[in-house]
């Protein structure tokens, strides 16, 4: 277990409270057994559920972008959140082969500011068109004093549902498909897509005082390199699919890093993987983890490192996926392969061996 007293985090706690959570959930499955809604995926810990409607399977999903909500509320850009809101449902949705198609969102406010509204609406607008989904309902909750944040102007929680459509004579993606000696692909991810900002926001804080946010960092400032926008994968899987490119697993990688998300999908077989060319990981990254003092064995499972998913694929698939990422807009590369025997080892750009023993069923 990886832990940092130093700063009272501890990295396996989330993993805890969520396989309790989880097993709540899990007790209610029952319920719906040889019901519309019955939940039939065949394998625990995946990063959606899928249920059955008579023939038609219908997948589900909720997400919201946590406190990166405070780096908009400091910096006034609130036209990006949309693309974050948008990746983390149906990049989780994509992790199990589902093609998504609506999106439901909450926004809890304090008090309301149409202008701000406004642009959150226009910049879900515009990730839901890239990414062809629907986005078909909505709830605005005015709770007062039970949201907070930065700044005199309008806080707020924004989190969303999405679901996603598994075609007929598809099987979904749980990590079964995985052979030893296939090959990783990563897709880069040039931010923090939506996790590990609290802790971030607490080094800037420790180091530049309470305006951090609008210190000078790589040509602009601190809080417009955290507010990069989360980079959307769904079209590019949908595509892989549709191409009957034999995609044997995927990762998201938020929460947890690369090792946790990574071995959710490899322990159902009991694999590993050696990841020995993985994307470096963004400018503000590796700034954060110096300020810091954060290991790299710490930091590949708090942040996305660079990589904000892999792909398990045939070794004699890898150019095609490769080539059609490249085609639709998507920066990859090969990452690794996969190991008969379960752990990931991760080689950084600094030659240094990180080993994780975390993909045992």
């Amino acid at each position: 277990m990886l832990n940092e007293p130093s700063t009272g985090t501890d990295l396996d706690l989330g993993n805890r409270c969520s396989k309790t959570a989880y097993t709540w959930a899990q007790a209610t499955f029952h319920l719906r057994k040889g019901l519309p809604g019955a939940p039939v995926m065949p394998v625990d810990g995946a990063f959606s559920n899928l249920m059955a409607y008579g023939p038609v399977r219908i997948a589900m999903t909720s997400d919201g972008i946590g406190t990166k909500v405070e780096i908009a509320e400091r910096t006034g850009i609130y036209e990006t959140l949309g693309f974050d809101l948008v990746a983390m449902v149906a990049d989780d949705l994509a992790a199990n082969g589902i093609e998504p198609t609506n999106l439901s969102n909450i926004l809890d406010v304090d008090v309301l500011d149409h202008s701000i509204v406004d642009r959150l609406m226009k910049g879900l607008h515009d990730a839901a068109s890239f990414s062809r989904i629907a986005v078909t309902g909505g709830e605005i909750a005015e709770l007062g004093g039970r949201i907070g944040g930065y700044g005199p102007g309008m806080h707020f929680n924004w989190c969303a549902t999405a679901i996603g459509i598994l075609p007929p004579g598809r099987e979904p993606i749980t990590g079964t498909g995985i052979s030893a000696n296939d090959t990783v692909i990563a897709l880069r991810s040039p931010g923090f897509r939506s996790n590990g900002f609290s802790r971030a926001r607490r080094i800037l804080e420790e180091h530049y005082g309470e305006n951090w946010h609008a210190q000078r960092f790589v040509g602009s400032t601190w809080g417009a390199a955290l507010l990069t926008p989360s980079v959307i994968y769904a079209p590019l899987v949908t595509k892989l699919l549709e191409a009957d490119i034999p995609v044997g697993g995927i990762a998201h990688i938020t929460g947890g890093g690369v090792p946790d998300n990574l071995g959710r999908v490899l322990r159902v077989k009991g694999l590993g993987a050696i990841l020995d060319s993985l994307f470096p990981p963004a400018e503000s990254m590796k700034s954060l983890q110096a300020l810091g003092g954060i290991s790299d064995e710490t930091a590949y499972r708090q942040w996305n490192m660079g990589n904000g998913m892999l792909l398990v694929v045939p070794p004699e698939r890898a150019d095609e996926v490769l080539s059609m990422a490249a085609s639709h807009g998507y920066e990859a590369r090969t990452a690794g392969r996969i190991t008969g025997s379960p752990g990931i080892v991760i080689k950084t750009g600094s030659h240094t061996e990180l080993h994780y023993a975390k993909t045992s069923k």
